[in-house]
């Protein structure tokens, strides 16, 4: 199902500043070289991802499922000067990749690469992060979310990403593990009494999730 027009994504995508050199790059090796170059964030949602952080002036970042490394690139170009955006990865192939990028941005000594299973990594980095980007596997994202929610400052932010799951979602019977493992993490959030979340129609669909600074 297209959620957004081509023509819609094609008009927003020129009438978006154009991403650095780097970025530019790290984009288009993807797409030319990588078997599931759909799962890059594209360059409006990019953009928006570095607008947010660069909003809220983040200490501490955590990503969970770096890819290629494009949206950390993005995250991190709101890190107050000091912090750090810390980045998990399951592939080798495409943390390499990554690292590959990281090196040559001018936030290189602020991003720290993580390779293994993120269940098991997240309790293992222990800070309070200010903002979370969640973009791994489905079925784990609300094992993820409430790993992170402890960690996670009052006030702090969790992103989700693909949480329209290609539209899947909107189906009168939502069908298959991935799509049903999405349905079910915005079930969970959206009865969280912890939080306040907004569900944004970019792409395939972003979560923003703010933890309350008074919990009950």
């Amino acid at each position: 199902m297209e959620l957004v027009s081509p023509q819609a994504e094609l008009y927003a995508a020129y009438f978006t500043t154009p991403l650095d050199t780097l970025l530019q790059e790290l984009h288009d090796h993807t797409l030319s070289h990588h078997q599931h170059a759909h799962m890059l964030s594209g360059v409006v949602q990019g953009k928006f991802l570095e607008f947010f952080s660069i909003a809220i002036s983040p200490a501490k970042i955590l990503e969970v499922g770096t890819f290629t490394g494009f949206s950390a690139l993005c995250l991190a170009k709101g890190l107050v000067p000091g912090g750090e955006l810390h980045t998990i990865e399951i592939r080798a192939e495409d943390a390499n990749t990554a690292v590959s990028y990281f090196n040559r941005s001018l936030n290189a000594p602020q991003i720290k690469l993580h390779l293994g299973n993120a269940i098991e990594m997240i309790p293992m980095l222990n800070h309070a992060w200010d903002l979370v980007f969640i973009d791994a596997d489905k079925v784990n994202y609300i094992e993820y979310y409430e790993l992170t929610l402890q960690r996670l400052k009052p006030g702090g932010w969790i992103i989700a990403d693909n949480v329209l799951f290609h539209g899947q979602v909107l189906e009168e019977e939502v069908k298959g593990k991935n799509a049903l493992a999405i349905h079910h993490f915005n079930e969970h959030v959206k009865n969280d009494d912890r939080v306040e979340q907004a569900l944004i129609s970019l792409r395939d669909g972003l979560l923003f999730i703010k933890k309350k600074h008074h919990i009950q």
